[in-house]
């Protein structure tokens, strides 16, 4: 196929352009819905990408992937399975977009939350909903003997 082109993106504002030859594309019969077809043809896909050695991804983008990644990586290899689609066409080019995403989205600078005090409003909301339960607790208590 072609390189894969990830759309521009928080932490990569140019986009990323991944080679085609660092892409490694496996094929292997997959389950589900093909009739007989489904036992004869190696429809799904498995694309793997190793982060580590890329050429698409400056050290900024490649230690932030790394560490984003680090539960769904072997190593530093990075792989996508597609088997929803019947022909392997379709299955290559959702692997792809996939990938594509899962690559756009480990690039992005972390979002820092900026602090901020709660409003008057829901504080008094707050105060109200423990009254209320303090109230509803109050209510099961066993009656005084007077």
């Amino acid at each position: 196929m072609k390189d894969l082109h990830v759309p521009p993106g928080p932490g990569a504002p140019a986009g990323l352009t991944v080679p085609d030859g660092e892409l490694v594309e496996q094929f292997s019969r997959a389950s589900g819905p093909g009739g007989q077809g489904v036992n004869t043809t190696d429809s799904r896909v498995q694309l793997s990408l190793d982060l580590g050695t890329t050429t698409a991804l400056d050290e900024t983008q490649r230690s932030r992937v790394l560490e984003r990644l680090a539960g769904r990586l072997a190593g530093t290899v990075l792989t996508i399975s597609a088997e929803e689609h019947r022909s392997q066409r379709q299955n290559r080019l959702a692997a792809r977009q996939r990938l594509a995403e899962v690559l756009r989205d480990a690039v992005a600078p972390p979002v820092i939350r900026r602090p901020t005090r709660p409003t008057r409003a829901s504080r008094r909301r707050r105060l109200e909903a423990k009254r209320r339960t303090s109230e509803l607790k109050q209510g099961r208590r066993a009656p005084r003997p007077e």
